[in-house]
């Protein structure tokens, strides 16, 4: 996977991984609606599965309201199931899931994961796998808001007390509860020279 030169004018493009399902707490859909919004206040870009149900549609609606452009990616069996988004600014329908994953990487400067199911949870660790590997650099980030990742973190700090894990790996994992101090720092970790993402930072 090619990582993206440092240019002025080239804006940050975030490649979200979250749920095709809102989830019962009202609270996941407005943390998906706070992202959507600072993509397209900052004058970012969203990358993401193209569905417009749950809290992928959320995130893509409020990206798109705020002015972002937004590329959707979806494989042609699931345009039907996770209902494809008709409003993306680009929407492309792929033959299987490795081509989707792929484009979406290939598009991202950075990768967030919302609260999801076993897609999003997929999805996070093979990017995470590749960046462990060298296949990229791009800074990775995990949005915990309402603790809804614990269960996974205390897991994965099992995993490295256990020897099958390392702290390093750990380390390429962004935390954080707030999305208003983690998207800023995903931009500038990226180290894309876009003031309209960085002056938030």
């Amino acid at each position: 996977m090619e990582t993206r030169s440092n240019q002025d004018k080239v804006p940050f493009t975030l490649c979200v991984y979250c749920g095709s399902r809102p989830g019962r707490d009202p609270a996941h859909a407005a943390l998906a609606r706070e992202v959507g919004r600072w993509i397209g206040e900052s004058g970012a870009r969203l990358v993401y599965g193209g569905g417009h149900h749950g809290l992928m549609g959320v995130v893509a609606d409020a990206a798109l309201q705020a002015g972002a452009h937004v590329t959707g990616v979806i494989p042609q069996a699931l345009v039907e199931l996770e209902a494809a988004h008709g409003g993306c600014t680009e929407l492309h329908v792929v033959a299987n899931m490795h081509q989707r994953k792929h484009l979406m990487a290939e598009r991202a400067d950075a990768f967030l994961a919302l609260p999801g199911g076993i897609g999003t949870f997929e999805e996070l660790f093979e990017v995470w796998t590749w960046r462990q590997l060298g296949y990229h650099d791009k800074p990775i980030g995990l949005l915990n808001a309402g603790g809804y990742y614990d269960g996974l973190l205390a897991f994965l700090r099992s995993s490295v007390q256990a020897g099958f894990m390392g702290d390093w790996q750990m380390d390429l994992l962004r935390v954080s509860d707030r999305a208003s101090e983690l998207l800023p720092a995903l931009a500038l970790a990226a180290r894309i020279g876009s003031p309209a993402c960085l002056e938030q930072v």
